[in-house]
C-alpha cells in the first residue's frame, strides 16, 4: 500500500468521547476498536498508524484512556480507543463501569467490523487478556491480536510467541487464526495492519 494511496495519510478527526452508553455516536461508518492491556501501547499505535503526534493521547499512566473515544479516518471509517484493562490503578467502581461499557459497546453494534486486541509481546496473553477474549468470543466481534513492542524481541522469541499464540487461538472462534506483530517506535508492522483495516472495513 503506497503512502499516497492511504487514507491513514488524511484527515484524522477527533469525533466523541463517551463514558456512559448514551454518549456512543450512533452507528454511521464502519467501526474497528483497539482494545488492550494499560500501557500495552494502545495510543502510541493509534498515533503511529494515522501519522499523528498525539490523536490518541499517550502516557506512562496506567488507565489514562477511560472512555471511548471516536476518531473518523477520512470520513471512510471511525476508529475507536477502547479503555485500558488490567493493572490501571483506578477503583473497582470505575474498573467495574468500564466493563460495563465495553461489553453494552461490544453487543449488538453492528457497525463494529473488528476489534484488534493489542497483546504486549515480551509477556504474551494474561489474565485479563484471556478474559477480554472471552468476552469477544461470546459477543460474536471478530478480533485479531496485535502483538506490540516486537523490537524488544530477538527473532527466535518472535516465532516462539507466535507459535504459542496460534495454539491459543484455535480456542477462540472469533479469533483470527494468525497475530500480527508491531513496533510503534520502530514503525514496523504498519503497513500490514493498515492492509487489514481496509481490509475489513
Amino acid at each position: 500500500m503506497s503512502a499516497t494511496s492511504t487514507p491513514f495519510n488524511g484527515e484524522c478527526d477527533f469525533v466523541a468521547a463517551a463514558a456512559t452508553l448514551d454518549r456512543i455516536p450512533p452507528e454511521s461508518l464502519p467501526e474497528v476498536a483497539f482494545a488492550g492491556r494499560s500501557n500495552v501501547g494502545k495510543s502510541s499505535l493509534i498515533n503511529a498508524l494515522t501519522n499523528r503526534k498525539a490523536l490518541a493521547r499517550t502516557s506512562h499512566t496506567p488507565g489514562r484512556t477511560q472512555q471511548l473515544n471516536f476518531f473518523t479516518i477520512q470520513e471512510r471509517f471511525l476508529l475507536v480507543d477502547m479503555p485500558g484493562y488490567g493493572y490501571a490503578k483506578v477503583s473497582k467502581t470505575t474498573r467495574k463501569s468500564w466493563d460495563d461499557l465495553i461489553k453494552q459497546y461490544l453487543r449488538g453494534r453492528v457497525s463494529l467490523k473488528c476489534v484488534f486486541l493489542l497483546v504486549d509481546s515480551r509477556h504474551g496473553l494474561k489474565e485479563s487478556d484471556r478474559e477480554m477474549m472471552k468476552m469477544l468470543d461470546e459477543t460474536a466481534v471478530a478480533y485479531r491480536i496485535i502483538l506490540t513492542k516486537a523490537d524488544k524481541l530477538k527473532p527466535p522469541q518472535k516465532i516462539k510467541i507466535i507459535e504459542q499464540l496460534k495454539g491459543d487461538l484455535k480456542k477462540h472462534p472469533a479469533a483470527f487464526p494468525e497475530p500480527l506483530l508491531c513496533s510503534s517506535h520502530k514503525q514496523e508492522g504498519l503497513n500490514d495492519i493498515q492492509d487489514v483495516i481496509l481490509s475489513v472495513i
